[in-house]
């Protein structure tokens, strides 16, 4: 299942740009799509007034399109065609939205900064009104795809998950690792031993992953069981993640589970709003 066909790469004229081009970069060239799209959205309303009479006699498009022209042309040295698209629109997620459509776009990666610099080019309404893969790229994001997590609540719904990891793994040789995150549940640690709970709850764990995997026919992926802790599911796999060195995260956009209450839409909401030190995949 080819995610990378056609890829989105949603720029806003800062630093970041410049890793987001070369990471759009390192991944045509292994993937190869047919065509990267370079977006940019002018906010002319953010403009302050003290600057407009300044900027009639500019036109601004051109001279936008031409320094991310630039850009791509030092970053971007994969030999797949590309193209900068520059647009004027209010609001960012409609346009990138009607991008994606028009172009039949099947992954938009974007930038994931720190908080002390944003939030980065759009907001996580992303998440939910687009209908393709969303890629999260923080900044100095490593060139390499050795190791893959899967994030699974064992659902049907994040079996997507590991199909995109499969299509990854045949590109680039990378290890996939399937995680999933267990919480104790606090209603009964008040009558029960929470230690004694602990080796029962791990022990079913094991048995649903298994069955998950062979449900599934996901083959003979590595497993890793993380106990929560007093830590979200989301900050666990986070940390875990850095922790290990893995390359990239995938998780979906929704699922569904009963036991270790890892709601993966929740999961991914609270994923996509933390400032991760590694790349996040989320699979529509």
């Amino acid at each position: 299942m080819d995610k990378t066909r056609k890829i989105l790469v949603a720029l806003d004229l800062t630093e970041m740009d410049d890793h987001l081009i070369k990471y759009a970069s390192f991944l045509a060239e292994n993937f190869n799509p047919e065509k990267v799209y370079f977006v940019h959205n002018i906010k002319k309303y953010e403009i302050s007034d003290l600057f407009r009479d300044q900027l009639k006699e500019l036109n601004l498009e051109q001279l936008i399109s031409e320094e991310l022209e630039e850009k791509v042309s030092k970053f971007f040295k994969a030999d797949v065609p590309s193209k900068v698209l520059i647009s004027e629109d209010p609001y960012t997620e409609s346009l990138m939205n009607y991008i994606v459509q028009k172009y039949a776009i099947n992954l938009v990666i974007i930038g994931n900064k720190s908080k002390s610099n944003g939030t980065g080019v759009i907001s996580d309404k992303l998440i939910r009104l687009l209908k393709c893969d969303i890629l999260s790229i923080p900044e100095n994001a490593s060139s390499k795809l050795e190791h893959i997590w899967g994030g699974t609540d064992f659902s049907k719904e994040t079996v997507r998950v590991f199909e995109r990891a499969e299509f990854l793994r045949k590109k680039t040789n990378a290890k996939i690792t399937a995680v999933h995150i267990y919480s104790v549940p606090v209603q009964f640690t008040p009558y029960l031993d929470k230690e004694e709970m602990v080796p029962k709850i791990e022990k079913h764990t094991r048995e649903k992953f298994d069955k998950f995997l062979k449900r599934y026919h996901l083959g003979d992926l590595e497993k890793k069981i993380i106990r929560g802790r007093d830590a979200s599911v989301a900050e666990r796999l986070a940390l875990e993640g850095e922790k290990a060195g893995i390359d990239l995260l995938i998780v979906g956009d929704i699922g569904g589970n009963v036991f270790s209450s890892l709601l993966v839409g929740s999961v991914t909401d609270e994923l996509f709003d933390r400032s991760l030190k590694i790349p996040l995949w989320v699979a529509k």
